[in-house]
């Protein structure tokens, strides 16, 4: 046993290192060549990357899609959704959710999903939020 866990420490200092390593360089670059170190690591510096930073992310994403498609439709907890939103936007509800349903515990989940539908007040409802959790979990 305690071979397996000097290896698992051993590949996380490696990884580590190597990281540091990348930060070094490019701090280093950036000392050496100004604000023009970013022609070194950016391929299409004078495109529209900064304006377009995580679209293929949101787009061609099969799971926000989904819960895009739940969200609008007439299902019983997507209207009580749509409801307790109000005025926010949908879409960038179903972005976070989609975020949300990523996070592996189910108690952070739902943690999660409680603060989404809280947003800027303080109304909690943590029987919609374990509803909407269902149904992700049916749908996904």
């Amino acid at each position: 046993m305690p071979n397996k866990r000097e290896t698992h420490c051993n590949n996380q200092v490696d990884t580590f290192a190597e990281a540091l390593a990348t930060a070094r360089q490019m701090q280093q670059n950036w000392l050496t060549y100004g604000v023009d170190f970013v022609n070194i690591y950016v391929e299409d510096v004078e495109g529209d990357w900064l304006e377009t930073w995580g679209h293929d992310e949101i787009l061609g994403n099969f799971q926000l899609d989904t819960i895009k498609e739940f969200l609008v439709s007439n299902d019983s907890v997507a209207v009580r959704v749509r409801e307790h939103l109000g005025e926010r936007s949908l879409f960038d509800f179903a972005v976070s959710l989609d975020e949300s349903w990523r996070i592996s515990e189910v108690d952070d989940r739902l943690s999660a999903v409680i603060h989404l539908l809280a947003g800027e007040e303080n109304s909690i409802d943590t029987d919609l939020a374990n509803s909407l959790l269902v149904k992700l979990a049916e749908i996904l």
